[in-house]
């Protein structure tokens, strides 16, 4: 069974060049992301996130290590952003998020990026971190499809997001994968310096699932549909039960990956609540009140062994 990506029909159609010209409008008074800057970056000017007006890509590379409708037998055709919008203090990715490493490069070699990983057989294109550089990265696809990319994309970003840029991307992202981080305004403030995370979070993640809906796949492989994530903190910081429940209430049949991945990374040895690792009690306590609330798509038993 062949899939088509959802940006081929708007390409074909004519409005996907409105779509890229509006976003490329944004960056005159950059209102991406919530943050909402409003810093000229076609001039040069940057704002919070620090990202310019050209693309720069820390790595790209097949991921075996995303979710398993991802990645199947050929890998995730990752691409890794540099910069971030959140920066949260606790970040394990922080020389690419915080401290900038990677190299600039057009639209254009971003594109030929893209059909290296569809020539290696990677089953989809994840961009991860990609909300500052939406522009781009339209037009990056564009470029590549006209050059035979059909690989759906994944737009793997921290949850944090403008509701009108998402609005923005109907037709041209075929897979969502948002962190929800947050359940509670106290702890986005302290940790990531978004006291609105959650509110902005929920307003993206209601429109991203009304575009794409819930996760489907094919023979194991998604190519359409909303994947959401959740770290689980100590001391349960994440607010777990209110992101679980906002989830439930858009469908039980959403596919939640809950991580125990977390470890005290970057500048979380500061904060005495974030320097240790969640137990084993706390994260069964999320994965058993997830169950309760009907949300076991993504429940894999592999995420329990990392305690066991």
């Amino acid at each position: 069974m062949k899939f088509e990506p959802c940006y081929i029909r708007l390409i074909e159609s004519g409005e996907y060049d409105e779509r890229m010209e509006s976003l490329y409008k944004i960056l005159e008074s950059c209102e991406l992301c919530p943050r909402k800057c409003g810093v000229n970056r076609l001039e040069g000017e940057k704002g919070i996130c620090r990202a310019g007006v050209r693309l720069k890509i820390s790595s790209f590379f097949p991921h075996f290590g995303e979710e398993d409708p991802l990645v199947g037998r050929h890998g995730s055709g990752t691409i890794f952003l540099t910069y971030c919008n959140l920066l949260c203090v606790y970040c394990q990715n922080y020389d690419i998020s915080h401290l900038g490493s990677g190299k600039e490069v057009s639209e254009e070699v971003a594109a030929k990026i893209m059909l290296e990983l569809q020539k290696t057989g990677c089953h989809n294109i994840n961009f991860v971190t990609p909300t500052h550089y939406t522009p781009q990265l339209v037009k990056a696809i564009k470029i590549a499809a006209e050059n035979g990319l059909r690989l759906p994309v994944v737009w793997n970003c921290g949850g944090y997001e403008n509701v009108d840029t998402i609005k923005l991307l109907d037709g041209i992202v075929d897979i969502y994968m948002p962190d929800m981080k947050y359940g509670s305004g106290e702890a986005a403030k302290k940790y990531s310096n978004a006291p609105d995370y959650f509110e902005r979070c929920k307003e993206a993640v209601r429109e991203m699932h009304r575009q794409v809906g819930d996760l489907k796949m094919h023979n194991g492989i998604a190519y359409r549909g909303l994947l959401i994530r959740h770290l689980v903190l100590p001391n349960n910081l994440a607010g777990s039960e209110e992101v679980l429940r906002f989830i439930a209430s858009l469908s039980k049949d959403n596919y939640v990956n809950i991580m125990a991945q977390y470890r005290p990374e970057y500048k979380a040895s500061r904060f005495e609540e974030l320097n240790r690792k969640p137990t084993k009690e706390e994260f069964l306590r999320v994965i058993k009140l997830a169950e309760e609330l009907g949300l076991t798509r993504g429940l894999q038993d592999k995420h329990l062994y990392y305690y066991l």
